[in-house]
C-alpha cells in the first residue's frame, strides 16, 4: 500500500541494552580520561551525510553541518571536555573517504556494515534509529510488499549508501541498482521516469521530496530495513587512543540513557522545518 508522508515525530531512540566500545570502563571522570591527551588532541572533527535532514544537512555557508546529530555532537563534546566540530567535507561518499583516511576523526551517523568496520570503530549504543524505504512515482507504480518485488526493476540510490548488512547482501546479489552522487539527483531521475524506484531513508527522503516539490513521489511500506545510526571513529585518526575512546563511550552511553538523543532529534526537526520555511 502506498502512503503519503505527513510530518510526525515517529522516530525512536535506541532502547536496547547499552554496550560500549572497548574494555570495561574504570570509574574516572571524562576530564581525567583526557588529561594526558590535551596536548595532542585538543579538538575533534566529525562529518556525515549532508543530505540527511533532520539528522544532518549542509549549512548555507557550506562548511558546517546542522541537525539532530550535530546537536548531539555538541553535547558530547561538552561532556568529554573536547570540542567536536561537525563539518561539511563533500557528498556522502567523500565523507566516508575523509574518515577512512583519518583526516576527519568521527563519522556522525553510520549504519553498521562489516566493510565499514574495517576502517572505523563503532561506539554503542546507537545514537538514533531510522527506517529505509522504497520510493516510487505514483505515475508508474508497482506492487511492493517484500524485497523480492524489487527484483527485475531498475533502482537508484546514493553512492556508498547502506541499508544494513542483510539488505545490502540481498541487493548486491539480486537487484539492479544505479549509484548516483546525490539524493536530489536520484529523486529527479525517479520523477522523470528514468528509474522504477529509489532506495533511501524515510525522513531525509521526505524532507527532500517536499523541498524539491515532487508531488508524485511517495514512499512505500513496509520499510526495507530499520537500522541504528552509530557514532564511529576512524582507525587512522590521531585521536584514536584508548583514553579518548573510553571517554567518548562513557559520555555517549550517559547521553542516550538521559534522553539527550531524543531531545537532539526534536530540536533537529524544529530546526529543519524553520530552515525549510525560510527557504520558501
Amino acid at each position: 500500500m502506498i502512503k503519503i508522508y505527513k510530518i510526525k515525530n515517529a522516530l525512536k531512540v535506541a532502547t536496547a541494552p547499552l554496550m560500549i566500545l572497548g574494555a570495561a570502563l574504570s570509574p574516572f571522570s571524562y576530564a581525567h580520561a583526557n588529561a594526558n591527551q590535551e596536548q595532542s588532541c585538543t579538538s575533534l572533527s566529525a562529518t556525515g551525510n549532508p543530505e540527511y535532514p533532520p539528522f544532518l544537512w549542509q549549512s548555507e555557508q557550506g562548511n558546517q553541518l546542522h541537525g539532530a546529530v550535530a546537536n548531539l555532537m555538541d553535547k558530547l563534546g561538552d561532556k568529554i571536555g573536547i570540542p567536536i566540530e561537525t563539518i561539511y567535507v563533500g557528498p556522502w561518499s567523500r565523507s566516508q573517504q575523509e574518515v577512512r583516511s583519518g583526516r576527519v576523526d568521527l563519522m556522525a551517523g553510520a549504519f553498521y556494515t562489516s566493510e565499514r568496520a574495517d576502517y572505523m570503530e563503532y561506539f554503542r549504543p546507537a545514537m538514533m534509529y531510522t527506517k529505509s524505504v522504497v520510493w516510487q512515482s505514483s505515475l508508474t507504480p508497482f506492487e511492493y510488499r517484500e524485497w523480492d518485488d524489487l527484483v527485475g526493476r531498475w533502482g537508484v540510490t546514493v553512492i556508498n549508501n547502506s541499508f544494513g548488512q542483510e539488505f545490502d547482501t540481498f541487493a548486491k546479489q539480486n537487484l539492479n541498482l544505479l549509484n548516483v552522487a546525490s539524493l536530489e539527483q536520484a529523486l529527479f531521475m525517479l520523477g522523470a521516469g528514468r528509474a522504477d524506484y529509489v532506495l533511501y531513508e524515510r525522513s531525509p527522503g521526505v524532507a527532500y521530496v517536499q523541498k524539491l516539490g515532487l508531488e508524485d513521489v511517495r514512499y512505500m511500506e513496509p520499510s526495507v530495513s530499520s537500522e541504528g545510526l552509530f557514532l564511529t571513529m576512524s582507525k587512522m585518526s590521531p585521536c584514536n587512543t584508548p583514553e579518548i575512546k573510553q571517554s567518548i563511550a562513557t559520555a555517549l552511553q550517559d547521553l542516550v540513557s538521559e534522553g539527550e538523543s531524543q531531545a537532539s532529534l526534536i530540536s533537529g526537526l524544529i530546526e529543519w522545518r524553520e530552515t525549510a520555511q525560510a527557504a520558501n
